[in-house]
């Protein structure tokens, strides 16, 4: 038990995490990676990074540069990374706060805390780790664990609009987690970065991770909301180039998820068609499965991989 501990875990709930495909997963990782030959990782699309801090600790990963369009995910990141234990004495004070608030004035700390953190955005300079970067980590933590359903969500004008998830409990400080996440992002360079940008980080011994936001299998359930823009298919169109301009340049092992839409519809081939030549999988995700996050089901999802089935 006391080895579990010091298994690094998401710190976030994060629409779309990986933490449940993780053993799917042991399946299409290349042969270099479970020989330990691999040493880079990289992740432009980072979220709760469920995969990251799994092959670290499996995989004797060395290097890793991760990145996000997501400035406050990326902020906290970085936080976690060199503010630690200060990020953690905030996070004791709101664990100390909910704990203490009743039942029926929680929902009035959770918007007290949304509108601060939403005003205060025009005060953050995301570009250099202040004093002003902890409690704003903290904040951010604080909200994901007691937003509805884990949600993040920008409107147009660029603020966080998730309403309170009426939980009971929320685990909004976890010391031991925390602690281990930041020993193992100390060999991470981090940084808030369109996915392009990480061309220039890869080798022949890079493993490479997307996960994109995913295509909407059906017009309506559109969750691409996480940094204010849209991913659209000329964007998903736009990554699958990049894929291959890694692939034919670089001689990294690539491997990236998204949607099946064939779940769907069967004759909607987009992924075989933007990524053809390449391997297609299909995992099993228990995923919401309608428009308010309430309804869960099996479905299937794509990974999309440049070298063959281990």
């Amino acid at each position: 038990m006391a080895e579990r501990k010091t298994e690094p875990k998401p710190f976030l709930k994060w629409a779309g995490g990986k933490s449940q495909l993780l053993e799917q997963f042991e399946n299409y990782y290349p042969n270099e990676l479970r020989k330990k030959s691999i040493k880079n990782y990289v992740e432009p699309f980072l979220g709760g990074g469920a995969l990251y801090f799994y092959l670290s600790r499996k995989y004797n990963i060395k290097n890793a540069f991760l990145s996000d369009l997501n400035k406050d995910l990326i902020l906290t990141y970085i936080v976690i990374q060199q503010k630690s234990e200060i990020l953690l004495d905030f996070l004791e004070q709101y664990q100390n706060l909910y704990n203490s608030t009743v039942q029926e004035k929680r929902n009035d700390l959770f918007l007290s805390v949304r509108k601060h953190f939403n005003e205060q955005r025009f005060e953050i300079n995301y570009k250099k780790l202040s004093e002003n970067w902890a409690p704003r980590a903290a904040q951010f933590i604080f909200l994901n664990k007691t937003c509805f359903n884990g949600l993040f969500r920008l409107n147009s004008k660029g603020e966080f609009n998730v309403p309170y998830g009426k939980y009971k409990t929320a685990a909004i400080l976890d010391t031991n987690n925390i602690a281990t996440v930041s020993k193992i992002l100390q060999n991470a360079e981090i940084t808030h970065s369109e996915y392009s940008n990480c061309y220039s980080k890869i080798n022949e011994k890079s493993f490479v991770y997307f996960d994109p936001p995913y295509r909407p299998l059906t017009k309506t359930a559109n969750f691409t909301t996480y940094t204010g823009m849209i991913f659209n298919d000329d964007n998903q169109i736009e990554l699958a180039k990049f894929f291959r301009k890694i692939d034919s340049e670089k001689g990294a092992k690539l491997m990236l998820s998204n949607s099946d839409p064939t779940s769907i519809n069967p004759k909607d081939k987009f992924f075989e068609n933007a990524y053809r030549g390449y391997n297609i999988f299909k995992v099993t995700a228990s995923r919401a499965v309608n428009c308010n996050g309430n309804g869960r089901g099996k479905i299937n999802e794509l990974l999309i991989t440049n070298y063959g089935k281990a």
